[in-house]
């Protein structure tokens, strides 16, 4: 299946970023359906208080991706950090927050539901 950026849903805009989700993108045994997503974040962004409120304040959602620009470190909740720069592909298991060192442009895969859980509850948060 082949989907251009400009296919790929918005589901959330706030300063800083913009969030794609095209959901029913494939099928991951042991995950179900998973969705294709298309990030593009600001240097700055952090997603500590997006994530307030989901278990352990943390994505609980694994994620497979590259960063096709940018730089992105991630933290867990025993505080380990770990960066990924252009040109990179990357594992994030359930348990993290995000912030963007450097703009950034990230493709990523994510099970369908579990990553939708968190992506509506941070669009949630923008509300409030």
């Amino acid at each position: 299946m082949r989907v251009a950026k400009d296919q790929v849903d918005v589901k959330m805009t706030i300063p800083g970023a913009v969030i794609r989700q095209r959901t029913d993108f494939g099928d991951a045994s042991g995950y179900g359906k998973i969705s294709g997503e298309y990030f593009s974040l600001s240097a700055g962004v952090d997603t500590t208080p997006l994530f307030q409120g989901l278990e352990g304040n943390l994505c609980q959602c694994p994620h497979w991706g590259f960063v096709l620009l940018g730089q992105i470190t991630t933290s867990d909740a025993a505080g380990t950090q770990e960066t990924v720069r252009t040109g990179d592909l990357f594992y994030w298991p359930p348990g993290h927050n995000v912030r963007v060192d450097a703009d950034a442009e990230v493709v990523m895969f994510s099970p369908q539901h579990e990553h939708s859980h968190v992506i509506n509850h941070m669009i949630e948060k923008t509300k409030g």
